[in-house]
Order: structure tokens, then C-alpha cells, then sequence
């Protein structure tokens, strides 16, 4: 099982944003938002086209933001099949590891 580390987005946060809490805090629930949108598109995909769509555009949102192990999951996702409930719970659990 990948190792996750949720400190490692305030981090790169931090990196682009400098030592603002607030902008940190921005971009992070920003982020949650946006994962949370993704999962939400895979989970109502109405076909394999439209899964895999979704599941790069997590993939991409996890690039933007340095986090390596869901762009990994999102990978993933991208290759199953339409509508997996086993990769739409991996990805959603990968997700929470971040946090609110």
C-alpha cells in the first residue's frame, strides 16, 4: 500500500505561495473541491470515455499540486474499467488522507 503524506501538499502549497497560512489554506480547500468534483464526475460517468476523462483531469489536478501518490491512484483509475466501485474507493481514500 502507497504511503501517503498530506503534509507534503501544504508544502508544495507553501513552496508556490510563500509563508501565507491563509492562501495555503485557500488553495488547499480549492484543491479538496476540485478532487472532490473528479471523483463525483467518475462516480456518474455515463462511459468509458467520460470515466477516463475524469480520471486524468484527478490526475492532472494531483500534478498541479506535487501530489505524486494520487496522480499514481488516478493513473490507475484511468485503466479499470467504467464505473470500478474498487478505484473510485481507492482514489476517494486518497483523497481524505489529505484532510479538510
Amino acid at each position: 500500500m502507497a504511503v501517503y503524506d498530506p503534509g507534503a501538499l501544504d508544502a508544495a502549497l507553501a513552496a508556490a505561495v510563500g509563508d501565507d497560512p491563509t492562501l495555503v489554506a485557500e488553495l488547499r480547500s480549492a484543491f479538496m473541491d476540485s478532487a472532490a468534483a473528479h471523483i463525483d464526475a467518475m462516480s456518474n460517468a455515463r462511459n468509458p470515455a467520460d470515466w477516463q476523462a475524469a480520471a486524468y483531469r484527478l490526475k492532472g489536478l494531483a500534478a498541479s499540486f506535487g501530489a505524486t501518490r494520487l496522480m499514481d491512484v488516478a493513473e490507475q483509475a484511468a485503466t479499470a474499467p467504467a464505473g470500478d466501485a474498487e478505484a473510485i474507493r481507492t482514489a476517494t481514500r486518497a483523497i481524505s488522507r489529505f484532510g479538510n
